[in-house]
């Protein structure tokens, strides 16, 4: 599994990337998100990636951000959504503003991504309605009537950092939230969060 990229940016076209590693060229699928934060050409670039497989390819994908390839994954988890839709997602809405159309069902925001119709809308309501606050956390407060959380982006990277740690997505969010919870109106560090949901999830 290749998660992350560091090399140096030779090609740079709004369907892919090409990333030099030590020598090797790496061809990259971007969303537009993260087409717009990419240096200029000849510059390092450090992004986190996804490899999918199928019979007949291996694609890389890569985000500027560890919650956008958090949101790419938790995407692909959704019956009848492929990498190619996922990518469109995140080219159109970010990370926060998806989450917040799926939480509130928001079928109209949905349906102005390409390759998103009325029923695919209604699919990812369904499947990702409950599965979204980690990703932002500010989501849920707002749900919950708590208001937006000042330590979101914190909360969104420790959820991502314990995950790569090997912790089921679900267990880190529910931990990380209750951490947040706990921790308000104080805005946690995300070492801090990380830290202590260790704790916690280990107990």
């Amino acid at each position: 599994m290749i998660s992350r990229l560091s090399g140096t940016l030779v090609e740079c076209e709004v369907s892919g990337i090409v990333l030099d590693v030590g020598g090797v060229g790496y061809a990259v699928a971007v969303p537009m998100s993260t087409f717009d934060h990419l240096p200029r050409i000849g510059e390092t670039a450090v992004l986190h990636t996804v490899l999918v497989v199928r019979e007949d390819s291996l694609t890389l994908y890569g985000f500027a951000s560890l919650p956008e390839r958090a949101l790419f994954l938790l995407l692909l988890s959704v019956n009848g959504v492929g990498p190619r839709t996922a990518l469109n997602v995140l080219s159109s809405l970010p990370v926060a503003a998806f989450c917040t159309a799926v939480s509130q069902g928001d079928l109209k925001a949905l349906t102005r991504i390409s390759g998103i119709g009325k029923r695919s809308a209604e699919r990812l309501i369904v499947e990702l309605r409950d599965r979204v606050a980690g990703l932002a956390p500010e989501v849920a407060a707002e749900r919950s009537g708590g208001g937006p959380a000042g330590s979101s982006r914190a909360a969104t990277d420790a959820v991502a950092a314990l995950e790569t740690l090997g912790f089921k997505g679900d267990a880190a969010r529910k931990a990380v939230q209750k951490l947040c919870e706990a921790a308000a109106p104080e805005s946690p560090s995300t070492e801090n969060l990380i830290r202590k949901a260790l704790a916690l999830l280990n107990s």
